[in-house]
């Protein structure tokens, strides 16, 4: 939790969550994650000021393990001085005891978002879906509690002006913004209309220019001109017996001959961004196993 600190910008953790995307769906399975086609409503995790403070942190935890399918687990929320936002204590349940940091007895609107991260540590912990590394792990939760509908929450609770700063989780404003947009584009929301932080509106449109920038890369038909002349380009060269053929930039699309006259290029699926293969020669359909997005490529 960033409280009156920096808070970080950009990018830095892309490659994971976009693994970590992949992870959810290949876990999941594409027809249980379009359940999760409605995120949770704001009004269903509002949290005045003159709520209860327990009964109301009761609450909205019973709300996020109904959004989350947890029907057998029970939230026990309470408040301590720690460093951390939140921490939960992950057993065979069916209790799980969530600490809050004590801020949040004075900043209960955002009670909800901290929720959000710790509910999700258990349904990630139930299905046994986990990444090595205590960074790695926070970001797939982080990027599962948004890509499943409750993440909004957590770039809401993103504040920062000249005197001060807030974040939630580990992923940056921006990275939020994209897992958000990567939501949006595939369910078809547009979750800015709950948000009461402007900051995260400016994150979130960061992330969804940065969305929108995997749907348009090559060898898919929306890729603009340079990108398709940098793509001819490549093809060329590793249609050459004697040179390498690597995709531009080093991952974002590979060639690879498997005989003579037989060249294939494999590249992320702008969806879910399992690797897919398909034959070069031409203009080529393709369908993602994963996530059953349906790809036009000009390979």
């Amino acid at each position: 939790m960033a409280n009156g600190g920096p808070v970080e910008h950009g990018f830095p953790h892309l490659e994971t969550v976009r693994e970590a995307v992949t992870a959810l769906y290949r876990r999941l399975s594409y027809d249980t994650v379009r359940t999760f086609s409605a995120s949770v409503a704001p009004v269903d995790v509002a949290f005045c000021d003159t709520d209860d403070l327990y009964l109301g942190a009761q609450r909205v935890a019973r709300e996020l393990v109904r959004h989350y399918r947890l029907p057998d687990a029970r939230m026990i929320v309470s408040f301590r001085e720690m460093t951390h936002a939140a921490n939960v204590e992950l057993t065979a349940g069916p209790e799980y005891f969530i600490e809050l940091n004590d801020r949040f007895r004075t900043h209960r609107r955002d009670i909800g978002a901290a929720l959000a991260h710790e509910v999700m540590h258990v349904y990630l912990h139930r299905l046994d879906l986990s990444f090595p590394g205590t960074r790695a792990n926070e970001i797939l939760t982080d990027t599962a509690a948004t890509y499943l509908g409750a993440g909004w929450l957590l770039l809401d609770a993103y504040r920062e002006d000249g005197a001060s700063s807030q974040k939630l989780g580990y992923l940056t404003p921006e990275e939020f913004g994209y897992v958000l947009a990567k939501r949006a584009l595939v369910f078809g929301e547009d979750p800015s209309v709950w948000f009461t932080s402007p900051q995260a509106y400016t994150a979130y449109g960061r992330g969804l220019e940065r969305a929108r920038r995997d749907e348009r890369q090559p060898p898919l038909t929306a890729a603009g001109w340079a990108g398709r002349r940098r793509y001819a380009r490549d093809r060329r060269h590793a249609q050459d017996p004697h040179a390498a053929g690597p995709g531009a930039d080093g991952d974002a699309y590979a060639f690879t001959a498997q005989a003579p006259g037989q060249l294939r290029v494999s590249f992320p699926c702008p969806t879910c961004h399992q690797r897919i293969r398909v034959p070069v020669r031409g203009r080529v359909r393709a369908r993602c196993g994963l996530c059953r997005t349906v790809l036009e490529c000009d390979t």
